[in-house]
């Protein structure tokens, strides 16, 4: 019986040790999964806010990507119609000016003509025996534009102290009572034609053709004439070959 006790204890004795050792085994084997499993975990959270935190940081690029090409579209909107408003208001000023320089000529083109009128009127209504009495014929003529020398040129005047070339030479030649036309196109046929190399002191010289000239003055004698020239020159006298002219009419 003692032995059967004694082997019953040796034996539960001996078992338990082993029993001891089998479960330090177990956990040793159970926890190296947990840890990985703990790792494995860890390691995704931060795979994950690793991610989140790239995306984030790419949705925040993007949308100051987009932000500034906004700032710059606005500005490249607002750059350009403040380009259109200065080339605008350039444009309008242009018209302005043109309008303005245009109104000015079409004002002394009229007074031009007015003065033409009255002179023209003046000088077919003014009696013959009101004339200078400076001499007779083509004296008289000569007498007169000689008078004016040094006078100034202005185009549409009629005297009496500025002159165009036209108006120069209808004073002159009423005088002596000849009435020609106010233009020198239409004073270039108003007499008879005569040749250049057979001129008289008081023939009338023209430049350009017969009924489309230019300009005229009166032939002085010894190679010179008078004429109301340019704004330049004013009334002066000049020889033929400082500025020859086309032909010449005789209208005394």
């Amino acid at each position: 019986m003692l032995t059967g006790v004694v082997g019953s204890v040796a034996v539960t004795g001996s078992t338990s040790p082993a029993l001891a050792a089998e479960k330090p085994t177990e956990s040793t084997g159970e926890l190296p999964a947990l840890d990985l499993a703990l790792a494995q975990g860890v390691d995704r959270a931060t795979q994950a806010t690793a991610a989140y935190a790239t995306q984030a940081e790419s949705q925040a690029d993007w949308q100051n990507w987009q932000r500034a090409q906004s700032r710059a579209a606005s500005q490249a909107g607002q750059a350009a119609a403040e380009r259109r408003a200065e080339a605008d208001r350039r444009a309008q000023e242009a018209r302005e000016a043109e309008e303005a320089r245009l109104a000015q000529e079409a004002q002394e083109a009229e007074e031009a003509r007015e003065r033409a009128a009255a002179a023209e009127a003046q000088t077919l209504s003014a009696p013959a025996d009101e004339a200078p009495v400076t001499g007779t014929g083509a004296d008289a003529v000569l007498s007169y534009v000689r008078a004016q020398l040094g006078d100034a040129y202005a185009m549409g005047a009629s005297g009496p102290d500025a002159w165009d070339c036209s108006s120069l030479t209808q004073a002159a030649f009423a005088t002596v009572g000849v009435s020609l036309p106010r233009v020198a196109a239409d004073q270039s046929v108003a007499g008879t034609p005569v040749s250049l190399d057979a001129l008289q002191p008081g023939d009338l010289l023209h430049w350009g053709g017969a009924g489309s000239a230019y300009h005229v003055a009166v032939y002085m004698g010894d190679g010179t004439f008078i004429g109301a020239q340019n704004p330049s020159t004013g009334v002066v006298q000049k020889t033929l070959d400082w500025d020859p002219p086309t032909g010449a009419v005789r209208v005394l």
